[in-house]
């Protein structure tokens, strides 16, 4: 005998067992992980809870945040219980984690060194699954001024365009520079095209009293930093 699927509802939980009660009374920081996805999922299926699935998910990427923000809707739909709508909300949720780190560390003072540069864009390039380039416009106390996606590219390469690097420069005011893409292949590799771009960028920067101050290959786990290598 087939059971009838209906939504397993937060509502129908134990009142210890609810997210969003437990969410407004003891904040959010006391909800696992499975808990504050099963909030944004709302309702599970006759067979398995919110959480079940959230568990499920989470489960499939070694319960690695990382690798949830990773899954595309496409991806998260191919879970029994999850269909567009709440695949649309947990990847919403996702980039809103990432746009609100990335406010946070704009206001940061100053960087401090490569594993500064790593720590703040990491979230945004380390789990690309093609490649992009940035750069980070700093003031005379090493304090961000602008951080701008230059280009993106496909798996292996991008193209950059060193004149608008300049043009935004000479824009913010800044006094350097500090280049950072990454590799989805994984490998801590400088290539001889990131070389010859990183001291092209250089000596067009240097005619116009800019310093590039190192240029970041960032993977998901680690980096390379051409200035720590005295590649500068």
């Amino acid at each position: 005998m087939t059971l009838p699927t209906k939504s397993f509802s937060i509502k129908n939980w134990s009142q210890d067992d609810q997210p969003r009660e437990k969410l407004i009374d003891k904040g959010a920081r006391i909800l696992s992980d499975a808990e504050l996805v099963a909030i944004l999922i709302g309702s599970g299926s006759f067979q398995e809870s919110a959480v079940s699935l959230s568990k499920r998910i989470l489960s499939s990427v070694g319960y690695d945040i990382q690798g949830l923000g990773k899954l595309s809707p496409a991806q998260l739909m191919t879970f029994k219980g999850i269909g567009e709508a709440k695949a649309v909300k947990i990847a919403a949720a996702m980039e809103l984690g990432r746009r609100r780190r990335d406010t946070d560390e704009k206001q940061a003072v100053k960087i401090n060194g490569s594993a500064s540069v790593f720590d703040m864009m990491r979230p945004l390039l380390g789990h690309l699954q093609h490649e992009e380039f940035w750069v980070l416009y700093l003031n005379n106390s090493n304090k961000i001024l602008a951080k701008t996606q230059l280009s993106k590219g496909g798996m292996t390469g991008t193209i950059v365009d060193v004149r608008l690097v300049l043009k935004q420069a000479l824009e913010y005011s800044a006094i350097g520079l500090i280049l950072v893409h990454n590799h989805p292949s994984g490998t801590l590799v400088a290539s001889a095209a990131d070389i010859h771009l990183t001291q092209k960028l250089k000596l067009a920067a240097e005619s116009l009293d800019i310093k590039v101050l190192d240029h970041l290959i960032v993977t998901e786990k680690a980096y390379f930093s051409f200035a720590d290598e005295s590649l500068l």
